[in-house]
């Protein structure tokens, strides 16, 4: 079922967290499988990145739905030509990949200005791509999905639940501050 003409309400909250979940996720598996503690802490990514154990990383989740609203936000244009074809998914990202990872104004690692400006090295620019890539595959074909398929009441249900965890408990962990041992 395509839907060409998704209300922007319905546009908004399945990509606010269609993102948040997909940004989480493979930012969590990303975290473990790269080892961001140690590679955060090399000299030429310390100064760029903030290391792992800062009180605003596990605080992360929580600033995704600004970013999944401004994404809806630019997708709205466009739904006519992304939810009305088949592939649809694949034309978003592309978009995604084009404008937001490879193309980006700024000097973002894995980008052609990240390449030229920055001093972070080429491989661990390229192993920052696998991350961002994946994770705007995911973004764009659940967007898709979850608008041109809302009678997946379960999947709406989980995604709902998956996002209020994601939300919740890491501004749980920060509200109940650091332990002592």
């Amino acid at each position: 079922m395509s839907n060409q003409h998704p209300r922007f309400s319905q546009l908004a909250i399945t990509t606010i967290v269609v993102h948040t979940v997909t940004y989480s996720v493979v930012g969590i598996l990303a975290f473990w499988l790269f080892d961001y503690g140690e590679l955060y802490a090399r000299p030429d990514l310390a100064g760029l990145m903030r290391q792992t154990n800062d009180p605003i990383i596990m605080a992360g989740p929580a600033f995704q739905p600004l970013r999944g609203l401004v994404f809806a936000l630019a997708i709205y244009p466009l739904r006519e030509i992304v939810f009305a074809r088949p592939r649809g998914w694949l034309v978003l990202w592309g978009l995604f990949v084009a404008l937001g990872i490879v193309s980006t104004f700024g000097p973002a690692p894995g980008s052609i200005e990240g390449l030229i400006y920055t001093v972070v090295s080429v491989p661990h620019q390229l192993l920052g791509l696998v991350e961002v890539v994946v994770q705007a595959l995911l973004l764009a074909f659940g967007v898709v999905y979850g608008v041109n398929h809302p009678e997946k009441h379960w999947l709406n249900r989980l995604m709902i639940v998956v996002f209020a965890l994601l939300i919740l408990l890491p501004l749980a962990g920060l509200l109940a501050g650091p332990r002592g041992g």
